[in-house]
């Protein structure tokens, strides 16, 4: 058809349709399309795009157990438990086990001299100020100027005397015993849309169960030994429990409420959070300060703890996900739709290549 002419706009073109009775031709058209709709649906099934979802509202709560003796150095042997090691610093979804400590006897209100620091030696008292402090200060310069030891001289102050001197926390770390410690993670949620309520504490969990169950064989056990958590979060409890440092738990729920697909399980996972190599040079670990007080002679004194440890931050995540007939209906519209649009354009192009074969005219012969 010339492209100049006019005429050619009011021409009408159609295709030949040959049917063809074929056993085999017809069974192949129908394997291939029944092929192609069981893929269908077989990817709807496995991303659930026929589900109403939900997320998760979750509450966490824990208990850790164990005991250990350790020698601290001018206390003597002293036993730990569950109130010593983890009572002093509780969090919301989180639980600390302390690991390492520093020990600091016999403190009393008094007046001493300032531990010595890149810019607190003296000379006289005219290098001390009266009532001055900063942040790094152990209490309240008095304006005198005396001896720490035989070398060197800082301001006096008044304080918790004597003051803490040690700062590098013993190696190895004094309750390594920890690492045997374990910790039983009650978990709670709920899918408000749903109504639907479980815990991790499973149904068929009874106390004869939580006292034998063992994470090595029973992936779902809610009691789990403290050096498991660390090795499967790719550390080692010896090396962190010297300055301590923070590791994750993360609980996923990723529930089906379907009757023939339900399932709603827990699955546990770990991994530590705090950046170990950066914290070599600039405050390592994770540490805090407490003290145990008694009166002695009608004189308060305390003896001041520096506790390592670790802390467990205990996250949850999840969804749920239910049938919903209206996006089951677009689902299946939409992918029926797409499959005959897509088979419509090959039969059509098959159609016009074989009008476009018919129409050529015979060779002509000499």
């Amino acid at each position: 058809m010339p492209c100049c002419d006019p005429l050619g706009l009011c021409q009408y073109q159609t295709n030949k349709l040959v049917r063809i009775r074929s056993v085999r031709l017809g069974s192949l058209k129908w394997s291939l399309n029944g092929a192609i709709l069981l893929f269908i649906c077989i990817m709807m099934l496995w991303n659930r795009k026929y589900q109403e979802f939900d997320l998760v509202v979750s509450s966490i709560t824990t208990k850790v157990k164990g005991v250990a003796q350790t020698h601290l150095p001018g206390v003597g042997d002293v036993v730990w438990d569950d109130v010593d090691y983890s009572g002093a610093s509780q969090d919301k979804n989180s639980f600390f086990v302390v690991t390492n400590v520093i020990v600091t006897k016999n403190q009393k209100q008094g007046k001493c001299p300032e531990v010595p620091s890149k810019g607190r030696l003296c000379r006289s008292d005219k290098d001390c100020e009266k009532g001055a402090w900063d942040q790094q200060s152990h209490g309240i310069q008095t304006g005198s100027c005396i001896k720490f030891d035989v070398m060197k001289k800082t301001c006096e102050v008044s304080a918790w005397c004597p003051i803490e001197t040690k700062t590098a926390p013993p190696r190895p770390a004094l309750l390594a015993a920890a690492e045997n410690f374990t910790v039983l993670i009650k978990n709670n949620i709920r899918f408000p849309a749903f109504n639907f309520i479980r815990r991790n504490i499973l149904p068929q969990m009874n106390d004869a169960y939580l006292r034998s169950c063992h994470r090595g064989n029973d992936s779902l056990c809610p009691i789990f030994r403290l050096g498991d958590i660390i090795r499967e979060a790719g550390e080692k409890f010896s090396d962190m429990a010297v300055e301590g440092g923070v590791i994750g738990i993360q609980i996923k729920w990723d529930c089906n409420l379907d009757r023939l697909m339900q399932r709603c399980l827990p699955r546990y996972s770990f991994r530590r959070l705090d950046e170990k190599e950066s914290n070599r040079t600039l405050y390592p670990g994770l540490n805090f300060r407490f003290a145990k007080y008694n009166v002695v002679n009608g004189v308060e004194e305390r003896t001041l703890y520096k506790a390592f440890g670790i802390r467990f931050d205990v996250m949850v995540f999840g969804q749920v996900g239910s049938i919903c007939l209206l996006y089951l209906s677009w689902s299946l519209i939409a992918s029926l739709l797409l499959w005959t649009f897509v088979l419509g354009n090959l039969l059509l192009a098959g159609r016009k290549e074989n009008g476009e074969s018919s129409t050529q005219p015979p060779p002509t012969s000499n």
